[in-house]
């Protein structure tokens, strides 16, 4: 079966509880068996900037759904946890993201894995770092080490592990 990595984001509060909801929806989808979950990480928001810090993380699956069978799962899990799609790069109770679907290289018009921008987020690749440090990205022959030492200085500077307050 191929190994998938999916990121999942939030920032609009319970953000630390609708990760958990989304892990605990995976863990019980038929097709899918969630392997190892990365930790939690805290990151200032990408593109549209006046919005509430997010909440990161990526888990790793085991999966027999075809990539946009998997897809599909995907969006069924946002919906699930009241996801609207407003203002692009807004405030989300979550996001989902196939990251990577074994090696697979996938560009069709709903799906483009591995994801096109993950090389530029810390947020993406840091987690990815945890669970899989020298998997080979096959668009570009780098390993994930590779990608994290490319990131700007600033990029990490801007992302830290969640520390859930008292």
């Amino acid at each position: 079966m191929p190994i998938a990595y999916i990121a999942l984001g939030t920032n609009l509060e319970p953000r630390a509880a609708h990760l958990d909801k989304a892990l605990e929806l995976f863990h019980s989808l038929s097709g899918v068996e969630v392997k190892r979950v990365s930790s939690i990480y805290e990151s200032k928001p990408v593109g549209y900037l006046d919005q509430p810090d997010f909440l990161n993380l990526v888990f790793e699956a085991e999966t027999e759904l075809l990539p946009l069978d998997l897809l599909d799962s995907c969006q069924t899990i946002e919906q699930e946890l009241g996801r609207v799609r407003t203002i692009r790069f807004g405030p989300r109770t979550l996001d989902v993201d196939i990251v990577l679907y074994g090696v697979a290289s996938i560009d069709e018009e709903r799906l483009t894995v591995p994801h096109p921008r993950m090389q530029e987020r810390s947020f993406v690749l840091l987690p990815l770092q945890e669970l899989n440090p020298e998997y080979v990205v096959p668009e570009w022959n780098k390993t994930v080490n590779e990608l994290v030492a490319e990131l700007p200085a600033k990029d990490l500077e801007e992302i830290w592990k969640y520390a859930p307050e008292s």
